[in-house]
């Protein structure tokens, strides 16, 4: 079956949002524009280390140009994004692997997230060719201050789960906890 790409060149929005109550939510990437929505599921451990990548990149490319690059520090709180995701909500595929890339000549930041591939040998090879039948891939390109914004929203998502365990930061259960460091242990 062909590869599908779904490609957002500075799309009208790109946000991670969840569905679904602390512990059990269902983690998503959504990019909309003009009416068309791709939305693809992801693990929180995904999204969390996405957004700090994103963060980093933007950083480096801050530097790298001595300010001279049209990066915003921090998100601008004008752009924030709490809206939502988008309905209909239709999972297009499972996220595997994702790649960054600042492009400094259009001064876009390229976030890429490709299907799962079930041979580990393929999904190797798949990361570095762009073949007609590879894996299924959402590509958008976002200005620094949408990157900042989408990095944000993506660390304070993440964030708004469960409470941690005082004692093991293990995440809290409504039902309850057993905690691997109170369970005998003491200091």
């Amino acid at each position: 079956m062909p590869r599908q790409v779904f490609f957002y060149d500075q799309p009208e929005r790109f946000v991670a949002g969840t569905v679904g109550q602390p512990g059990s939510r269902a983690f998503y990437l959504q990019a909309s524009a003009r009416g068309r929505i791709t939305s693809v599921l992801l693990e929180k451990a995904q999204v969390a280390a996405l957004a700090e990548r994103v963060e980093e990149v933007l950083d480096e490319a801050l530097r790298r140009s001595g300010g001279s690059t049209a990066i915003p520090a921090v998100a601008p709180t004008e752009l924030l994004d709490s809206a939502p995701l988008d309905v209909p909500l239709e999972e297009e595929f499972r996220v595997g692997t994702m790649a960054l890339a600042w492009d400094s000549a259009d001064e876009r930041l390229v976030v890429e997230a490709q299907a799962v591939v079930e041979d580990a040998e393929d999904e190797e090879t798949a990361l570095f060719e762009d073949d007609e039948n590879g894996p299924d891939m959402l590509r958008v390109r976002l200005t620094g201050a949408m990157a900042r914004v989408f990095a944000r929203r993506a660390l304070d998502l993440v964030a708004a789960g469960r409470r941690p365990c005082p004692f093991c930061n293990l995440p809290l259960d409504p039902e309850g906890h057993l905690c691997p460091r109170a369970n005998g242990y003491r200091r």
